[in-house]
């Protein structure tokens, strides 16, 4: 399974995931519609740029949450529920493939996570993949909102 997910991650490098005319995987947590970007609400994934450490082994977990994510996604059109925009201008809201929330989804996988600054909604699934340490929490990680803080401070230096 891990060899499969490698090759997936390893053959989608560099490039946002698209399978469909109207649809591009950006991130873990974003996508474009229709030509809209659309932010996920409530969760936050690692940016893709984003590595974990899995023992001495770097995992390259940005690029594992958008691959879970497009799999996910498959050849379906998510259904998007808006909540209105973010400071970008993205839309925020919560999208579902075949009833499924995919935010959901991604947090109990453990590869995004309750962004609790803004939303509650996830918290339940976070504490379940937490539990069972499946994804990032089998890893050591840092979470994406101190990553793109840390990331931030080392471009200015």
């Amino acid at each position: 399974m891990k060899k499969l997910l490698t090759i997936l991650v390893l053959s989608f490098l560099c490039f946002n995931i698209s399978f469909a005319d109207n649809l591009k995987v950006i991130d873990g947590d974003t996508i474009v519609l229709n030509g809209e970007k659309i932010r996920f609400a409530g969760i936050d994934a690692p940016e893709y740029d984003q590595d974990c450490m899995n023992g001495d082994k770097k995992i390259y977990c940005g690029m594992f949450a958008q691959v879970l994510l497009t799999k996910k996604i498959g050849d379906e059109t998510p259904k998007c529920i808006s909540e209105g925009k973010d400071f970008f201008g993205r839309t925020l809201a919560e999208c579902f493939v075949n009833g499924e929330s995919l935010s959901s989804f991604l947090v109990r996988h453990g590869y995004a996570f309750a962004y609790r600054k803004y939303s509650k909604k996830f918290v339940k699934d976070e504490e379940y993949a937490k539990k069972i340490k499946i994804g990032m929490w089998s890893m050591e990680f840092e979470f994406p909102w101190d990553y793109r803080k840390n990331k931030s401070k080392r471009t200015i230096s």
